[in-house]
């Protein structure tokens, strides 16, 4: 056979090799077996110095006609495929735009959302104003201004997680009404604030316990404020979360930022008082504290407290969630369960 049938050879097998060709894993091997650094094509024009000297024209002339005509079958072969898979996912993805759709999954607003949204509109109504303050926040503010020297022994109530010997994670939002106290000026009326956020404190995490929780802290400041005025709020407050048929008691406690220091239960929503598991069975079930402003915390903010009284109050959010809601696990509160969350979707409306 000589080189000229050779080639003839070469172009028909190599157009047969392309047409089997069936995807483009299989069209590559068979472009490099045809027209590759190794290919039979590649290695007539590296050994064209054995061809006779009167054919070598002609032969470079037809191997490069072949290779050419290889390389336009090739692209032409690739197009088709290519062509073939795009249509073919186009059919398996195809869309029926005739068929209904489906419906989205709408969020819901977590439940210490709802209860803080609540409580902000009722305190706003009642001519507070809301403050957010800082979550790393001094010792100064947190604890000093708050009648809680360094070596007062009411800290060891407080699990603080401290970044240095100045700056903590906050343990209580005492800080925003410390704040907001030494700058408030009375000659334009009263103080009524409410500072609602996370606040942190060592403690290990169960059903009931948590390192990280809200608490919203009430404080108001004004000439001839009294204990009536405390119980009449706390109670408007009790019976706003929990239900316009709730009573409250106020039993003595100790805060080192308030004195006199109450706490507060509100009757047993469960039993109406009966008792039950709920209230153990007392008939009631504490909720808050509070008491009349201390003279120190007023005097620490350069307020006269010979001419200026108030009362104070710190509730936390989880806790009137779990009571209001029926809430058994405080973890469920963080874990992101949709399940759990849109329970309370009604409560949004």
């Amino acid at each position: 056979m000589d080189l000229f049938d050779k080639l003839k050879e070469l172009r028909q097998n190599g157009l047969d090799e392309i047409k089997k060709a069936s995807d483009e894993k299989k069209l590559n091997e068979v472009r490099v077996e045809l027209v590759g650094k190794k290919s039979e094509l590649t290695n007539i024009l590296h050994s064209m110095k054995e061809v006779a000297p009167e054919q070598r024209r002609e032969v470079g002339q037809k191997v490069n006609e072949i290779r050419d005509l290889f390389n336009s079958h090739l692209n032409a072969a690739k197009d088709e495929i290519l062509a073939k898979v795009i249509a073919k996912k186009m059919e398996e993805e195809r869309i029926d735009v005739t068929l209904p759709g489906r419906k989205g999954h709408l969020g819901s607003k977590h439940p210490i959302n709802i209860i803080l949204d609540d409580l902000e509109n009722f305190f706003i109504g009642m001519g507070y104003k809301v403050v957010q303050g800082p979550e790393v926040e001094t010792d100064h503010y947190v604890f000093e201004m708050m009648n809680l020297p360094k070596d007062h022994p009411a800290r060891d109530m407080q699990a603080t997680f401290y970044i240095d010997d100045e700056n903590l994670l906050r343990s209580q939002t005492s800080g925003d009404q410390a704040r907001v106290l030494e700058k408030h000026d009375f000659s334009k009326g009263p103080l009524k604030m409410v500072g609602p956020g996370k606040v942190y404190r060592r403690d290990d995490d169960d059903a009931t316990h948590s390192h990280q929780f809200m608490q919203m802290e009430g404080l108001v400041i004004d000439k001839n404020i009294t204990m009536s005025d405390l119980k009449g709020t706390l109670e408007l407050i009790a019976k706003h979360v929990f239900g316009q048929d709730r009573e409250i008691r106020l039993r003595p406690s100790y805060f080192p930022f308030t004195e006199p220091s109450v706490e507060m239960d509100v009757s047993c929503f469960k039993c109406n008082g009966k008792g039950c598991a709920i209230c153990k069975y007392t008939g009631w079930i504490e909720v808050l504290g509070a008491g009349m402003v201390h003279p120190n915390v007023l005097e620490n903010a350069g307020v006269d407290s010979n001419v200026y009284g108030g009362f104070a109050f710190g509730l936390g959010l989880d806790r009137f969630a779990i009571l209001k809601y029926g809430v058994t696990d405080i973890r469920d509160f963080y874990t992101n369960d949709v399940r759990f969350l849109e329970q309370f979707r009604k409560e949004e409306d």
